[in-house]
């Protein structure tokens, strides 16, 4: 076995480096997985180019939370505990609780703040270093969350179970109640608008609208192949009124707002009925929402809903649909990238590479 590990660390804003690191000693709780694929989720591009350093992120930093891998060594109790053993293919929550707090003793433990985020809250100068996927090898912390998935399901397949998927699954069901005959408003075509689309189809919408740009014309008829029964072109249309014609004025039951763009944000209050619910998940860098009318929830009696992460409620039924072959996940990551060229797919899903308008980037170690 190696007895060294690369990786990718974030430096400083905008900058990374490949850094080779020893692998660590486990110890009976805890593991080290080999890499398979790691997915670049959008919160990466936030952490890589400082704009998250408001949320307490420090450098250097192995970024890297949609973890998919291989154990190649466990500790007893932790085999006991995830019922795993070397050789299984594995995915690992982004987040490890507590399991103290009240948020964690009430099944919360997504946005604990006692406990550790891969990619994101242990810095790389922290043994055992490896904290995060962008590398060869991570290490599994005491108390992470691991479940084993099938050695059939395509990597790229697999990986948008850990985290993508997932999300979309409880953004749209847990949190937006959708459910048999609603009709639904999501709020762009990037992976999270798609995952999200794949779930309100599972959850038995009877119409799934969905927003995007003139450029979004693939990403448009992938979303039709994933459920959404009406796409909208918001460059050439306008979305509110849009929704109003396509509902027959009764406006969305439930509207998935994924960009964090403060104009969508803004409208999606106006485009949901009276009593309807609004799902919040894109982040605007801590912005304020310009022409966002708060007296329409309070009017109409709305439900204003954030939504961070996923949990094992989302996480466990997100592998089920992997594993049911039901939609062709495979076409949603359309750029893949080395190790060595992890700082380029950030950049190239965060738009600053010319020519390139990825859906989902991974990178293959």
């Amino acid at each position: 076995m190696a007895t060294k590990g690369k990786a990718a660390v974030v430096v400083d804003d905008k900058k990374m480096e490949i850094q080779e690191f020893d692998l660590p000693k486990i110890g009976p709780e805890d593991a080290l997985i080999k890499l398979e694929l790691t997915g670049i989720c959008g919160s990466d591009i936030g952490i890589y180019s400082g704009k998250f350093k408001i949320l307490g992120i420090k450098y250097p930093l192995i970024m890297g939370h949609e973890i998919l891998g291989r154990i190649v060594e466990i500790g007893a109790k932790a085999s006991e505990l995830y019922q795993a053993k070397v050789g299984d293919r594995v995915i690992v929550e982004a987040f490890v609780p507590c399991g103290k707090c009240k948020l964690c003793l009430t099944g919360n433990y997504r946005i604990c703040d006692k406990g550790i985020g891969y990619g994101a809250s242990v810095t790389s100068d922290t043994p055992p270093h490896l904290w995060g996927g962008y590398g060869e090898y991570m290490y599994v912390n005491p108390g992470s969350i691991v479940h084993r998935i099938d050695q059939d399901i395509p990597a790229e397949e697999a990986v948008l179970a850990a985290s993508a998927l997932a999300n979309g699954i409880r953004f749209v069901r847990e949190l937006g109640q959708v459910t048999i005959g609603d009709r639904v408003l999501i709020q762009g075509a990037g992976q999270m608008g798609l995952v999200s689309t794949i779930a309100a189809h599972e959850a038995g919408a009877a119409s799934i609208m969905i927003t995007g740009l003139t450029r979004d014309k693939d990403r448009f008829a992938l979303a039709k192949e994933f459920g959404a029964t009406h796409t909208i072109n918001v460059e050439k249309e306008n979305p509110i009124e849009r929704v109003r014609e396509i509902t027959n004025g009764e406006m969305a039951d439930v509207v998935i707002d994924t960009t964090g763009v403060p104009e969508a944000v803004a409208q999606s209050i106006q485009a949901v009925r009276k009593l309807g619910t609004v799902v919040s998940i894109g982040l605007t860098g801590f912005k304020p929402i310009p022409n966002f009318i708060s007296d329409l929830i309070v009017m109409n009696e709305l439900r204003f809903q954030g939504g961070r992460s996923c949990d094992f409620r989302a996480v466990i039924p997100a592998i089920r649909l992997v594993a049911a072959k039901k939609y062709p996940l495979k076409k949603m990551v359309t750029h893949r990238y080395p190790l060595e060229q992890a700082e380029t797919g950030v950049r190239a899903l965060a738009g600053e590479i010319e020519g390139e308008y990825p859906i989902k980037v991974v990178i293959t170690p």
